[in-house]
């Protein structure tokens, strides 16, 4: 059976002070109810991690991921940070292929499947992102496209490293808009990664793949969204710089 997870998704956002302050606020509320069936990942800007990594420590099923890594192992890249930098920290996760990432810095498929292999060389689990844009969906193409983007990325892994893959489906349209896709059409994109998971790794793998759904999901919709059949979580952009917030539509997660 899939994992739950919720992941937030912090994005650039606070500085040091307000970072501490918020992951206090969130392990303070998770230390009086804790949904330990539920693993949390809070994924902070590069500045944070170690510091918010070592305020998680010891706070059962909860986690610290980075937002990006770079397609490089090493050497002259001023300015990126490698998966083997992470891995120093002890990060566990890393959110690749996030629309912001694909959008407004161009990454393609070639580089983003090439930060996977990265992250799981280092023994960090990739949080890879995948969705479609407004123009495709009302075309009526979405499934084919985001179908397209995981045969071009991370179907191309083995089993042993498809298998510490976590996937999130993202439709671009609804991500930090407040518009959310409608159940029937989050549940119609999760059944078809489902399937295309199980065509290509079988349905074992498919089965523990964990598939988040992101894209404005708030503590008033998450639990119609996590109760979804094919839905075992999600990943949380604005919502998660409310710890109180955060914490609700984590423990929705049942």
């Amino acid at each position: 059976m899939a994992k739950k997870i919720v992941a937030a998704n912090w994005k650039m956002n606070n500085d040091e002070y307000s970072s501490k302050s918020l992951a206090y606020e969130f392990l303070k509320l998770v230390s009086r109810q804790n949904n330990i069936e539920t693993i949390k990942i809070i994924c902070v800007p590069f500045p944070f991690l170690a510091t918010i990594n070592l305020m998680c420590q010891g706070a059962e099923s909860v986690f610290v991921g980075a937002q990006n890594c770079s397609s490089h192992d090493k050497g002259a890249f001023t300015g990126e940070v490698s998966a083997n930098m992470l891995q120093s920290l002890k990060i566990p996760y890393v959110i690749i292929g996030h629309s912001e990432r694909r959008e407004l810095f161009f990454e393609k498929n070639k580089d983003l499947i090439k930060k996977v292999e990265l992250a799981i060389e280092n023994n960090i689990s990739p949080i890879f992102c995948c969705g479609e844009p407004l123009g495709i969906r009302e075309k009526n193409n979405h499934i084919d496209y985001v179908i397209n983007q995981l045969e071009e990325t991370v179907f191309n892994l083995n089993t042993e490293d498809f298998s510490r893959l976590i996937l999130a489906y993202e439709p671009i349209w609804a991500i930090g808009t407040g518009k959310t896709a409608s159940n029937e059409e989050i549940q119609e994109m999760h059944s078809a990664i489902r399937k295309s998971i199980t065509k290509k790794y079988g349905s074992s793998i498919s089965q523990k793949t964990s598939v988040l759904y992101g894209g404005s999901v708030k503590s008033v919709n998450a639990k119609e969204i996590f109760d979804l059949k094919d839905v075992d979580g999600g990943l949380i952009g604005g919502a998660s710089l409310n710890a109180q917030e955060f914490i609700d539509i984590v423990n929705s997660n049942n």
